[in-house]
């Protein structure tokens, strides 16, 4: 019975891989998954699988440049997979999320908050842009409101604080 149960609580929580190839800030690396399922849950994605890759600025820049044409570091690039020609592929994959950890320090230090809580921040940034959430576009302003809401509410609700930190 026990078995049965573990089962069925692992199907219910997707995976989440991490990678960091960055060696600025040493993250703690079970309790950022355990904050990023309950992101995942609370925005109903929780049994998708999520790729996070956590990198300084030069790597971030690297993929920005490759990726999106554009040359030069960021906070965080999100990829979905369940876009484009091939979303159907794997409805399991949620996407991948890109931090760069280097840029996270900056704004946490200029900000006053731990950098671990603006790395989370920015993480969250990116799933929500997986989970449909834009700020970008036509009626971007409205949209932008709608995504920092979630946004602010979400990382309340890991966090038990209001952050009050601008991308």
């Amino acid at each position: 019975m026990k078995k049965i149960i573990k089962t069925q609580k692992m199907r219910k929580a997707g995976k989440v891989l991490i990678a960091s190839s960055q060696k600025l800030v040493k993250l703690d690396r079970a309790r950022l998954r355990r904050d990023v399922r309950k992101i995942l849950e609370l925005l109903g994605t929780g049994q998708q699988e999520l790729s996070l890759t956590i990198v300084d600025d030069e790597g971030i820049r690297t993929i920005n440049r490759d990726y999106l044409r554009r040359d030069r570091p960021t906070n965080v690039i999100a990829f979905s997979l369940a876009e484009g020609d091939f979303g159907d592929v794997n409805p399991g994959v949620l996407g991948d999320v890109v931090v760069s950890v280097e840029t996270a320090f900056r704004e946490a230090r200029e900000a006053g908050i731990p950098v671990e809580d603006a790395v989370l921040y920015l993480i969250l940034h990116g799933i929500l842009h997986l989970a449909g959430y834009d700020h970008e576009g036509p009626k971007g302003i409205a949209r932008a409101r709608i995504m920092s809401a979630v946004q602010q509410a979400v990382f309340f609700e890991i966090r038990g604080y209001r952050l009050d930190f601008t991308l």
